[in-house]
């Protein structure tokens, strides 16, 4: 009874995060269990919560091999956790409570909406049905196609179609997994494979209200009537794919006479592509990212700590998050107080936000690459890189991810937590249900900048 109480005295952010601890702990003990692993593996505690919290947070760092450590079962294991952190965990809770015959009352629509980012509670069942579905769809889609395309790579169908199956999950969550052994680089020169997965990377990370009105907008639209994209939709599609391709080209001008020095046309543009799209929050790679010059490697940064998109299978900053603090500092340098776009006013909260969202980050981002370079060997460069990978629930690395000491490995699993759950929502974690202001004390300016 006490647990039931302190429980409703929670706020709808730290049930969401004890969740998410809760899915981390479940996943920790599936993925430890004995028939997970091949014969003769070793494997640590510290390991164990390190990859769970890497497939909950859909990041894909991992400090083992995925190929060479875990059985077909723990493949499949590990899928399923995949699941847990790309849809979301009041996704599935929300398809468990609807199976079970559970009304979903106002406390479960404010868990979806926490866990969704929304700022509405009407229309979240609706929500959840759709995104799975969507998911689902992907996936089998991907599977379906990869399965068949896979023959032939594989010796027989059931390993091609295990292959394909585990691909289309990793690439459609952004988990950034493989059981390759070598992520994408045997399909460096096979752009069929590589398209395949930058869809499905790009359908996990844009962001579920965008494909859902996407959805409406080709299947439900009525005769004479004009159908009308949120400011939500129209601004996160123009910033995703605007980073997508100012990202590709910046890569291939960085590296035009480094890395793409000898490779054909199409080779560098895959190359350029497939590397931008990952940054998004794939993780996958179709070359040896320490190939890249270190101007280069810092932009990946960069794009890594912006991220995917809000309601996504993403973390990071988020798309709209950078798109409003560019927006908004161009309004001030042009000497207006308020901003604007597509023919909106954006809203004073939402602006403040993105900004505690970019100063939080940066200094949580700032504080691990401080902490990483006093107890790791590593270059500055590797530690940003791991340290905006993990954050941004990429995956992407260096190489240094199996060489982390103890304490390492514990900041970079504090880093994919928070990019999980989002900034906001870990600002709101200590946080209890507070009562509204009711007073205001005089204003005063002071002097800035």
């Amino acid at each position: 009874m006490k647990i039931k109480e302190k429980a409703t005295e929670l706020s709808s952010v730290q049930l969401i995060v004890l969740f998410y601890v809760g899915a981390v702990i479940l996943s920790t003990v599936l993925l430890s269990l004995p028939f997970a692993h091949k014969a003769d593996i070793e494997w640590r505690f510290i390991d164990a919560l390190f990859t769970a919290v890497s497939a909950i947070s859909v990041t894909g760092l991992t400090v083992v091999s995925t190929a060479d450590t875990f059985s077909d079962i723990g493949t499949y294991i590990l899928a399923f956790v995949l699941q847990f952190g790309g849809i979301g965990i009041m996704t599935l809770g929300t398809f468990i409570w609807l199976l079970i015959g559970k009304k979903i009352g106002m406390k479960e629509r404010k868990l979806i909406s926490t866990d969704q980012n929304r700022g509405t509670l009407s229309g979240l069942v609706k929500l959840m049905r759709q995104i799975l579905g969507m998911i689902i769809l992907f996936e089998a889609i991907g599977t379906l196609i990869l399965g068949v395309y896979f023959l032939k790579y594989f010796p027989s169908w059931q390993e091609a179609f295990h292959q394909g199956f585990f691909a289309a999950v990793s690439a459609t969550t952004n988990a950034g997994f493989d059981i390759t052994g070598n992520s994408l680089v045997p399909f460096a020169d096979d752009y069929f494979v590589q398209t395949i997965n930058m869809i499905l990377l790009i359908l996990g990370a844009i962001g579920f209200p965008v494909l859902i009105e996407l959805k409406d907008y080709l299947f439900q639209r009525k005769e004479k009537t004009i159908y009308r994209f949120t400011l939500f939709t129209k601004v996160t599609t123009l910033t995703f794919f605007i980073l997508v391709f100012l990202g590709a080209g910046l890569i291939w001008l960085l590296e035009i006479q480094n890395f793409m020095v000898g490779k054909t046309w199409d080779q560098a543009l895959f190359y350029s592509l497939f590397q931008s799209v990952t940054t998004r929050n794939g993780g996958l790679a179709t070359m040896d990212v320490n190939e890249f010059t270190q101007a280069t490697k810092l932009w990946l940064c960069l794009l890594m700590f912006i991220g995917a998109s809000p309601s996504s299978v993403g973390g990071g900053i988020r798309t709209t998050t950078f798109a409003v603090g560019i927006l908004t500092v161009y309004h001030f340098a042009m000497g207006r107080k308020s901003v604007k776009v597509f023919g909106r006013e954006l809203y004073h909260d939402d602006i403040l936000k993105s900004f505690i969202v970019i100063f939080t980050a940066t200094g949580i981002c700032g504080l691990a690459v401080v902490i990483l370079s006093v107890t790791e060997p590593f270059s500055l460069v590797a530690i940003v890189f791991e340290v905006t990978s993990a954050f941004g629930t990429t995956g992407l690395s260096l190489g240094i991810t199996p060489e982390l000491s103890t304490v390492g490995k514990v900041v970079i699993i504090f880093l994919m937590f928070v990019g999980r759950i989002g900034i906001i929502s870990f600002l709101l974690m200590t946080r209890a249900n507070a009562p509204e202001e009711r007073y205001h004390y005089p204003k005063e300016q002071i002097i800035t900048g």
